[in-house]
């Protein structure tokens, strides 16, 4: 991205700011939320708020504000799943789920939550190909035993289900294909939307009857700042009441600022870059490796992120259910050129690594030191640094040589990340192992904890060891708030529950 646009980018972030908060730090214009809204600001835009949109079904930023707007049948809070929409669940047998209804629940429209709004969400999700795709295939049909039960029937054991419906964001049946919802969307969650400008603003209201009690402020106005500078700025300020991600290398000026606080947490969120297996010449996995070889991440991460981000030693963070500590792959060059040439690259190669900055803290910053580091093997490595929409679209269609990005394993389980992304029926990185299926299909299909540990131990050690990507580094996730907020938790999946906030008088 040249400078000119990241210029203009942080000047459209800030006028959308000034026109969420009206100058001033008050809201104002049309469709805003509310007077006394909190004012938070997230690192990446909102981009669509459809909840069955294919290009944003895990997209972290649209996952925030459909968190806020929709409700699921299952949460996931304190390490634990608990009852939403749903108040209790059993598995009748192997293949048999049934969800009992909370009733009296209401729509933002008035229209009331039924089971049969249930079964079309569920059925529309199954209907639309995206990145959410995986979870449900085993998922036969869904039908509504009268108005507050719903039974789903799976076409072999499926022990994830209740981890996977923290994802089915519940609307009206007959808006399940409304193209309203991209924009203006009707759910039963604790806000509405009032205003939505795609990559600028997102504007919401308390909505007075949520089931489960009034949020803590009369709304949320969700500007966004493309600059990490302005945003520090506009929090300093007072422009805005919450940031997040803080990077590293900009919390020192955050912290001891008057009127703020920075809270962090180990969060869910981690880098990864993949390569693309079914395209030459990472197809051969001693290439592969080679590339992890050449890396000294300990360095590399160590200088970019210091305390903000910790080493990764498995595919998938080590707060998530089904991590297993592998052994790090050490950083020897010699061993990389040894094995290129052994792979008949002995004169090295050109290849393309596409990213989009925004996806996480100094993501150009890693992506240029390992593209210095693989130079120093002989593989030239074209830096692709892209919009975000294009690099989603030229991700999904597999049109890439490697690809850096932030991703977050949204439920807390390896069935979200392991089980979705790294099937040979899945095919998002080009990498097929029918053994790593049968391991995956069976800790899905399992609801024995201990046994999906030892199946998912299995997952991680033949990833890591197949080097189907590099996995640099674990975030640690830093919030900055003005004093005055309470009620706030930080969220391992950068998605916290912003509807507990409230500020003190």
């Amino acid at each position: 991205m040249d400078v000119r646009r990241r210029e203009f980018l942080a000047l459209a972030g800030l006028a959308a700011s000034a026109v969420a908060l009206g100058g001033c730090g008050r809201p104002g214009g049309a469709g805003a939320a509310p007077d006394g809204s909190l004012r938070a600001a997230f690192g990446q835009p909102v981009t669509d708020l459809d909840p069955y949109n294919a290009g944003t079904a895990v997209d972290e930023a649209s996952l925030i504000v459909k968190r806020l707007v929709f409700d699921t049948l299952v949460r996931y809070e304190a390490g634990r799943l608990v009852p939403g929409l749903a108040t209790s669940w059993r598995r009748a047998d192997e293949t048999t789920w049934v969800f009992e209804l909370r009733p009296g629940v209401r729509f933002h429209d008035g229209s009331p939550l039924t089971a049969r709004d249930v079964v079309a969400c569920l059925e529309r999700t199954k209907a639309v190909k995206s990145a959410q795709s995986a979870l449900w295939a085993t998922v036969k049909s869904a039908r509504a035993d009268g108005d507050h039960r719903v039974t789903f029937v799976t076409d072999g054991p499926m022990g994830t289900l209740p981890v996977n419906l923290t994802l089915l964001f519940i609307v009206p049946a007959r808006l399940v294909a409304d193209p309203a919802q991209k924009r203006r969307p009707v759910g039963s969650g604790p806000f509405r939307v009032t205003g939505f400008t795609p990559s600028t603003a997102v504007e919401l209201a308390r909505f007075d009857g949520y089931w489960g009690g009034r949020a803590g402020l009369p709304g949320i106005s969700m500007p966004f700042i493309a600059e990490t500078s302005s945003a520090i700025t506009a929090l300093r300020n007072g422009d805005v009441d919450l940031l997040w991600p803080v990077p590293s290398d900009q919390l020192a000026e955050v912290r001891g600022e008057r009127g703020v606080r920075v809270e962090t947490v180990p969060s869910w969120t981690y880098y990864l870059t993949w390569f693309n297996c079914g395209r030459k010449p990472f197809t051969d996995p001693r290439v592969r490796r080679a590339m992890w070889q050449a890396l000294d991440l300990e360095e590399i991460v160590g200088r970019l992120f210091g305390a903000g981000a910790e080493r990764m030693r498995a595919p998938i963070p080590s707060t998530v259910f089904g991590y297993a500590g592998q052994p790090p792959y050490g950083h020897d060059p010699d061993a990389a050129r040894r094995a290129l040439r052994e792979a008949g690259l002995g004169d090295g190669f050109e290849t393309t690594m596409m990213w989009f900055d925004a996806t996480g803290p100094l993501a150009r910053e890693l992506a240029q030191s390992m593209i210095s580091a693989w130079d120093a093997v002989g593989v030239k490595v074209t830096p692709q640094s892209i919009e975000k929409a294009q690099w989603l679209q030229r991700l999904n269609s597999l049109d890439w040589d490697m690809e850096l990005q932030t991703n977050t394993v949204t439920t807390g389980d390896a069935a979200f990340t392991l089980g979705r992304l790294y099937t040979s029926k899945a095919d998002r990185m080009g990498y097929k192992n029918p053994a790593l299926d049968k391991v995956l299909a069976e800790a899905g299909q399992s609801a024995d904890a201990k046994r999906r540990e030892e199946l998912y131990a299995q997952a991680c050690k033949t990833i890591w060891d197949d080097a189907v990507g590099i996995f640099p580094a674990t975030l640690t996730t830093a919030y900055g708030l003005r004093s005055g907020l309470t009620g706030f938790t930080p969220a391992a999946n950068n998605q916290p529950d912003l509807s507990t906030v409230r500020r003190t008088p």
